[in-house]
């Protein structure tokens, strides 16, 4: 691997913020932040708070590791804790890419029902071929919706057709300024993988499709000739993204579970070896003695064990809490949506 790619690997733990809005901490640890990132730095937290409660009940540690069985306890609890965990996780992962584990039939319908939105997509940006990357397919998406909003502008762009045909107009004007924004948000991206497919789960989509709705049930012989079609040409182009957008979240899903599978496994062994040797250290009296960056011997010992028990949990943590945020945030398709 050259050192560039090393670079822009390292560099994507800290995307560049979107749309201008500067760095926020919140939408870092929830959604911007690589995982690993993250974990690291939910670490370092946990690591320095029990560095501060150490150095603040220094003599109740002493006698907590001489005088009981508390912290042997405690470690064996989370040493079972971990293969627990990491059981629970991959048996999720398991039934996330059990999806792929089908008959030949019902593959051969996926591959049918694949082609088709192909085509259709392709129909609708004229092109031959339609583009397969998550970030081409945006870029075509937006293009076909800014192209029938202004269609559709033009379609009833005339003073003797009303209201209706004004407030289409001004509906059409808002469609294309937002895909407008959207566009420019991506064209500025640096970031790729789960930043292209949250700006394409995180647009609203909803409230256009339901105004369109509305339209064309008003729409009946109060528009010139050509407006039916064009607002039926929009909602067609926001059905196929909005189909686009629902299998971002199955391409998310599969992704970040298979992601958090992989770096539980590679995690979990070496905590679990660190954790016995503590164990069996304690056990023979065997406590360190050595100073860590002005930091008492005991202290340091007792929050770097502890930090790295709990580095599983900070993991799944970290992976959890982007997953959780996604399924509140994205609206899923269905007769229903609730506000978050």
């Amino acid at each position: 691997m050259s050192i560039v790619r090393k670079f822009h690997r390292l560099r994507s733990w800290f995307p560049t913020p979107v749309a201008n809005q500067g760095f926020k901490p919140v939408r870092w640890l929830l959604l911007d932040g690589n995982r690993h990132a993250v974990t690291a730095a939910l670490f370092t937290f946990v690591f320095t708070s029990l560095t501060v409660v150490g150095s603040v009940w220094t003599f109740e540690m002493q006698r907590l590791l001489t005088e009981t069985d508390s912290v042997q306890t405690l470690l064996n609890t989370l040493l079972s804790g971990i293969i627990l965990l990491v059981s629970i996780v991959v048996s999720i992962n398991s039934i996330v890419l059990s999806h792929d584990i089908t008959t030949l039939g019902s593959q051969r319908n996926r591959f049918e029902n694949a082609r088709q939105f192909r085509r259709d997509v392709g129909n609708l940006v004229d092109t031959k071929q339609s583009p397969t990357a998550p970030d081409a397919f945006l870029v075509a998406m937006i293009r076909a919706i800014h192209e029938r909003a202004n269609a559709l502008k033009d379609a009833v762009d005339d003073d003797r057709h009303g209201e209706l045909a004004e407030e289409i107009s001004r509906y059409a004007n808002h469609v294309a300024e937002t895909v407008e924004d959207l566009e420019d948000t991506l064209e500025a991206m640096e970031a790729e993988g789960f930043a292209i497919l949250w700006l394409g789960m995180s647009y609203k989509y909803g409230p256009y499709v339901d105004q369109l709705r509305e339209f064309r049930i008003q729409s009946h012989e109060q528009l010139p000739d050509g407006a039916d079609d064009r607002l039926e040409d929009l909602a067609t182009t926001f059905e196929l993204f909005a189909t686009g957008k629902e299998y971002f979240k199955t391409l998310y899903y599969v992704e970040e579970f298979s992601q958090l599978s992989q770096s539980l496994l590679a995690i979990s062994l070496p905590t679990l070896i660190v954790d016995a040797i503590v164990i069996l250290a304690l056990d023979a009296g065997l406590i360190p003695n050595f100073w860590l960056f002005g930091i008492p011997p005991l202290v340091s010992f007792v929050a770097a064990t502890f930090a790295i028990s709990l580095v599983p949990y900070v993991l799944l943590t970290a992976f959890m809490l982007r997953v959780a945020t996604v399924a509140k945030r994205t609206n899923a398709a269905g007769p229903f949506v609730l506000e978050s």
